[in-house]
């Protein structure tokens, strides 16, 4: 396959961006900090360091940062067998997979987090590799993700499309010099999505697949 089709996971693929806003806000409260759900909202979709140093601020109290990450691992942990894919994710992966793409996952998720996320898609046939946060050593907006997917799919960033649904992928995959494609079932608005480099925006997978034959990924 000489074409890439990379996918950011959370609040594209899987609908789980409120999951974490109430996870990581219940584990904001429980190490005594108030932090507004809107402002985790915006900030879901970093690591779980760079959304800690965004929202508490670099003089923070650093050594708390591992608590907090493993407070929102063991709360986030209790939705593994649960957690609900966006509508026509399977169908749109497959299909992409038979028209020559290959189809890879760019993600902060790693370990037994990625594999409950790679369970809610249901595609695994279609899903060539997967980038997740063991590989890089920088995460969104950096564009090492959607760098390192390009590689692992032996693949130029002028032959691939990224789709993401927040402002930190629109700039990884504009970094990394790829196509992007926004998608609105995360929350963020088309707005926000197009001044950080979306090419076009869907509502979410199951309107990307419907429009497929006059999209980016046409």
């Amino acid at each position: 396959m000489d074409r890439a089709a990379v996918f950011d996971v959370d609040g594209t693929l899987v609908d789980t961006n409120h999951l974490h806003v109430t996870t990581w806000w219940e584990a904001f409260r429980q190490a005594g900090h108030r932090v507004p759900m809107h402002a985790i909202h915006r900030a879901v979709w970093l690591g779980s360091t760079d959304l800690i140093a965004h929202l508490l601020g670099e003089d923070r109290d650093k050594e708390q940062d591992s608590r907090l990450s493993a407070a929102h691992t063991a709360l986030y942990v209790q939705y593994f067998d649960r957690l609900p894919a966006l509508q026509n994710v399977g169908r749109l992966l497959r299909r992409l997979h038979r028209n020559g793409w290959a189809v890879v996952l760019a993600t902060s998720a790693s370990g037994p987090e990625l594999s409950a996320l790679r369970r809610a898609i249901d595609a695994d046939e279609a899903i060539a590799a997967t980038a997740g946060s063991d590989d890089v050593e920088e995460g969104k907006p950096a564009p090492e993700p959607v760098a390192h997917a390009l590689e692992l799919a032996g693949v130029p960033a002028e032959r691939a499309v990224f789709v993401g649904d927040t402002v930190w992928d629109m700039r990884a995959g504009s970094r990394a010099g790829v196509r992007c494609v926004g998608v609105l079932c995360g929350g963020i608005p088309r707005a926000d999505l197009e001044q950080a480099g979306a090419g076009a925006v869907y509502d979410d997978p199951a309107h990307l697949l419907a429009r497929l034959s006059d999209s980016p990924l046409a």
